[in-house]
């Protein structure tokens, strides 16, 4: 049985977790068929976003023990935990959040672009309660994303945390009563109509330009931009706003 199932839906591809036994605990299978994924939505030009899931009601509840105390490492080299928690895809990519995001699965969640998640859904990085530490980006990255109190409380207790929570920091975007898998395609479906080459500029830009300095960040921004707007998608936006239809990118 695959660790990691695909599906290809109109602009994006879904990507699940497929070891419910196991509560999706990641394995270097599964990371590396997610990295595999993450190769195909930036390689193929009908693909403008990507979503995160797990199967059988839970994201992902990080680390598979067991293979560590095997030697394994559930990660990509260049890529991190999961295949994305040091370099993730050029383009968007959501996570659909049910049940557990712990450890590792939080991380994973942390190296998505948006978070969709079920109102009874579970986060947390308890790795100091087994005196390991969240090096998968919980202690590099949570900070920029929550603020540095709320990321010193979770990183140095070990608690779980809501969904309310979560979303009242700022971790996730979306909260739903039902399929947090529906909800995230819905968001998914918004994304992926807009411009190919304007989704991954955006992208780029929001997550390098924190540590931009004002003297530089107009330079920096206008680098990437600037093939943006004189890419024949750009004609395309502006020629389809004015006669009333739905833009038909290139990726050009």
């Amino acid at each position: 049985m695959s660790e990691v199932l695909t599906d290809i839906q109109d602009g994006f591809i879904v990507v699940t977790i497929n070891r419910p036994e196991a509560k999706n605990a990641m394995t270097k299978a599964a990371a590396e068929g997610i990295r595999a994924a993450m190769e195909q939505l930036d390689n193929d030009n009908s693909l403008n976003a990507g979503i995160i899931t797990g199967a059988g009601g839970t994201f992902c509840s990080g680390m598979d023990l067991k293979g560590f105390l095997r030697g394994e490492t559930p990660a990509v080299k260049g890529y991190g935990f999961g295949g994305i928690t040091e370099k993730g895809p050029e383009k968007p990519i959501i996570a659909a959040v049910e049940g557990y995001a712990l450890a590792g699965g939080l991380e994973l969640a942390l190296a998505c672009d948006l978070c969709v998640a079920n109102s009874n859904a579970k986060f947390g990085i308890p790795e100091v309660k087994r005196s390991l530490v969240a090096a998968a980006g919980g202690v590099i990255k949570l900070q920029q994303l929550v603020g540095k109190r709320i990321a010193m409380e979770m990183a140095l207790t070990g608690d779980f945390f809501s969904a309310q929570r979560a979303f009242d920091v700022g971790f996730v975007n979306r909260l739903t009563d039902g399929p947090a898998l529906d909800a995230a395609i819905e968001l998914a479906a918004t994304v992926a109509a807009n411009g190919p080459l304007a989704l991954k500029a955006t992208k780029k830009i929001i997550n390098e330009s924190y540590d931009w300095t004002s003297e530089e960040a107009w330079k920096k921004q206008a680098e990437i931009t600037g093939p943006v707007f004189m890419s024949k998608d750009a004609q395309e936006g502006s020629l389809a706003f004015a006669e009333k239809r739905k833009p038909d990118w290139k990726g050009e």
